[in-house]
């Protein structure tokens, strides 16, 4: 792996430093900022802003082993739990044992160093505890100085070396003191597989998607694809409703010309069919509207009836009435005037107890 360690200065007044590894091992390094930016960049973040903690997780999801871890470390942290960001790594293969380093860093302390970042142009793949560059030992502690801060580390610790811290937890453990080329290998087998990144959770490094233009591509194929089958499904069946229209239309034009008589020349059945129903039916309304109108008019007449009715071929129909009186007579010839018809009405003569006459129904 080919990538650049750029250890974010502890102090203000301290400066940037830098080390590249190229090959599984150390290439260069240096103070101020590297100069090949092109290189992954790892920042590897003060030892004392840092603490590490050691416990037992379950093999859970990176969210769900940091809220367990976050219940950890609660009892152990001076300050309020949400003003904490707490990270959760992996044992690097070969170190033995089932726990998982914990490191605690103050959200301030994380926004800060990424800030600081920025304003260099960089965005940090990964966040490591200057500690955790160092190999984790068997037993005891080591010792060494990791980008201008002397660091130790102990099999489930990590701190920076001020010498009472050191004296308190080391006791009688004098830490070992690692030379550069031990320190080199450890950097390069460190960077190889992080044990600990602390860029994760709310500040997880935002990857910029790219765009996939083949899926693109295939996308918009498919769209249209889709359209076309579409549109295909529509054609096919507005085929189906127009042979349908015309099988109904033949249907119907067959079934007209049965009701003409044999020998009509060809032409529109239904023009044919109609004249011939209007022959049929007689001039004006006809023998069945205009007899409807009369029997709507007597029964709608209280002390008339019908006696008779003759439908003459010019469309008159003469209707022979009974009537009580002279008034419901009179009512009748109105009520059918006011139809639209043109009623003339034959003098009413007695005969009993009722009158009787003939009214010629007309459309005018």
């Amino acid at each position: 792996m080919t990538a650049t360690l750029l250890f974010i200065p502890p102090g203000a007044d301290d400066p940037w430093r830098w080390v590249r590894v190229a090959d599984g091992a150390v290439a260069d390094r240096g103070e101020g900022l590297p100069v090949e930016p092109t290189t992954a960049i790892v920042a590897v973040t003060p030892a004392d802003a840092v603490t590490l903690h050691w416990a037992s997780l379950p093999a859970r999801s990176i969210a769900q082993a940091s809220a367990a871890a976050r219940i950890v470390v609660s009892d152990a942290s001076a300050g309020p739990i949400d003003a904490l960001h707490v990270a959760v790594g992996e044992e690097a293969s070969g170190e033995g044992g089932d726990e998982r380093p914990i490191g605690v860093v103050a959200n301030d302390a994380m926004q800060r160093w990424l800030a600081m970042l920025a304003a260099l142009g960089i965005d940090a793949d990964v966040m490591i505890p200057a500690p955790l560059l160092l190999p984790r030992p068997q037993a005891r502690f080591v010792r060494a100085d990791v980008g201008g801060q002397s660091v130790v580390r102990g099999t489930t610790s990590g701190f920076a070396d001020e010498a009472r811290l050191t004296e308190l937890i080391t006791g009688a453990n004098q830490p070992e003191t690692l030379g550069r080329d031990a320190v080199d290998a450890a950097i390069a087998t460190a960077l190889d597989r992080p044990v600990l990144n602390l860029r994760q959770g709310p500040f997880a490094r935002r990857r910029r998607r790219a765009i996939d233009w083949a899926l693109v591509r295939r996308l918009v194929v498919l769209g249209a694809l889709a359209l076309l089958a579409t549109l295909a499904i529509d054609l096919v069946r507005i085929a189906k409703y127009a042979i349908a229209a015309d099988s109904a239309e033949m249907r119907a034009d067959a079934l007209a010309r049965e009701g003409l008589p044999r020998g009509t020349q060809a032409g529109d059945a239904d023009r044919l069919l109609a004249e011939r129903l209007s022959r049929l039916r007689g001039p004006g309304l006809g023998f069945s509207a205009t007899a409807a109108a009369i029997a709507t008019a007597v029964r709608d007449t209280a002390g008339t009836e019908i006696v008779a009715l003759a439908f003459k071929p010019n469309g008159d129909l003469r209707a022979t009435i009974a009537a009580e009186g002279e008034a419901q007579a009179n009512q009748l010839v109105a009520q059918l005037r006011g139809s639209g018809f043109a009623v003339t009405a034959s003098p009413f003569e007695s005969n009993g107890q009722r009158l009787r006459g003939d009214l010629t129904v007309t459309v005018p």
